[in-house]
């Protein structure tokens, strides 16, 4: 075994002597290991955002890359042992539907294992420019779950409060095929009550002209210093 793969194969433990410390774990701890879950599971993603068919037939869709996505998160958050204090609970296809969100990360408070704080998450694909099919469950009368599916983001998280953060997060735009970036808000249903629509376009219009992004580090270090009632708007760069 070369030196390389040596220091491969004991990363995690140098990660996780980071608890050693502590039976509660610090922000600092958990963000630091959140960033390294978040680097394999940007850059394994990023491979497939890069592929280019010659003949223009074959391209990832939108499902996939997010399935891609959560595969490596999940697998690297196990292997760091994250998940006991920062969860990643993954939506069924009806849940994704109803609620808006694809996957929901959690702080869990260290005793009672109850969600601290949430980062609800919607991926969108800018390749696509489509919206994925829910038909099936189209056919549901039920009038609160009308309206986009990003609406429905965001009134999942004003039910919750402002501890629950709605994330959308985009898998390339028109200039750069491989960027990984998101809006990340607990302040986006002020938009509702002055019955602005919220819909792709409009989370796009956060990026024109942005030049002040932070790292999916800083993003978890902003909503754990928080304060409760807060609001807090940012735009997030994966890689």
């Amino acid at each position: 075994m070369n030196q390389t793969e040596s220091q491969t194969k004991n990363k995690p433990r140098v990660f996780q002597s980071l608890w050693s410390s502590s039976n509660k774990p610090s922000t600092a701890s958990y963000c630091s290991l959140f960033s390294d879950c978040i680097h394999v599971a940007t850059s394994r993603t990023c491979e497939y955002l890069h592929f280019t068919d010659p003949d223009k037939k074959f391209w990832p869709s939108g499902a996939v890359l997010r399935e891609i996505f959560l595969m490596n998160y999940i697998q690297r958050s196990f292997q760091l042992n994250l998940t006991n204090t920062f969860s990643c609970t993954v939506m069924n296809h009806g849940q994704r539907f109803l609620l808006g969100t694809d996957w929901v990360w959690a702080v869990l408070d260290p005793t009672s294992k109850n969600p601290r704080i949430q980062i609800a998450v919607q991926v969108l694909h800018l390749a696509e420019n489509t919206q994925e099919d829910f038909k099936e469950h189209s056919s549901l009368e039920i009038e609160p779950f009308q309206g986009t599916r990003a609406e429905r983001l965001v009134e999942f998280c004003a039910g919750i409060g402002r501890s629950c953060f709605a994330l959308f997060l985009f898998f390339g735009n028109k200039k750069n095929p491989g960027n990984i970036c998101g809006l990340l808000s607990n302040n986006l249903h002020q938009a509702l009550g002055k019955c602005v629509r919220i819909d792709q376009k409009f989370i796009e219009g956060f990026f024109k002209g942005a030049k002040g992004f932070v790292t999916a580090t800083g993003m978890l270090q902003a909503v754990a210093s928080k304060k409760d009632n807060d609001p807090l708007t940012m735009l997030v760069k994966f890689t």
